[in-house]
């Protein structure tokens, strides 16, 4: 068989860079309790003294990502990038603890597949909620994707570098204070063109419903 160069785009990703930034969330403290030079303060007791209001802790569900190299059966992991190895790549992460990413692809033949997962952990529901706003914005000409944690959203492009086409679908899920981020996409070198949207499509939600679920499941364990 002889060899095909592969795209600038799709060289590019062979080694990706990934540049998280990390959400910072601040907490407002009570008002100061009254002064201790006050001696009617000292002389009233239990229910008739003034406490200052607690500061609520912020409930998380998730307060670590799961491996993401273990989120996706080897079965699905065959079925949409034929010839990649089960066991993926996790991409080196700044806090592997918020954030962590696991990549697969695998050229067979003239028929090429890439396929990210992601998971974020944020400080609390409120900012997961906001920064999932924020990315479906940024993602426009997709649609809703129910039945997949608190929120989901589903968007597919295609692209053309040197007459060789490319079709990418991401979807993105909020569940609880967790984002997860699937990218999938594809590309035959011998026709020049790309698979399907139904197909990138449905295979990037199938991905995105099995990371939830390892992510569930890990916050059970």
């Amino acid at each position: 068989m002889r060899s095909l160069p592969l795209p600038l785009a799709l060289t590019a990703r062979l080694s990706p860079v990934v540049v998280l930034a990390a959400a910072g969330w601040a907490l407002s403290s009570g008002p100061a309790t009254q002064a201790a030079d006050d001696p009617a303060a000292t002389q009233k007791s239990g229910d008739d003294s003034p406490t200052a209001p607690a500061t609520a802790a912020v409930s998380k569900t998730y307060s670590a990502a799961p491996a993401p190299c273990d989120s996706l059966s080897a079965k699905t992991i065959k079925s949409l990038v034929p010839g990649a190895k089960s066991a993926g790549k996790e991409i080196p992460s700044t806090d592997s603890k918020l954030r962590r990413t696991c990549s697969w692809n695998a050229l067979k033949g003239y028929d090429y597949r890439w396929l990210d997962v992601s998971f974020e952990i944020t400080a609390s529901d409120e900012a997961a909620e906001k920064s999932y706003k924020e990315r479906v914005a940024d993602k426009s000409g997709g649609g809703a994707v129910p039945g997949v944690g608190d929120s989901g959203y589903s968007v597919v492009n295609l692209t053309t570098e040197d007459k060789q086409q490319t079709r990418e679908g991401v979807v993105m899920v909020r569940a609880s204070n967790a984002l997860i981020s699937v990218t999938y996409s594809g590309s035959d070198f011998e026709s020049k063109e790309a698979p399907g949207t139904d197909e990138i499509n449905k295979g990037a939600i199938k991905a995105a419903k099995e990371a939830v679920a390892a992510l569930e499941d890990g916050q059970k364990g």
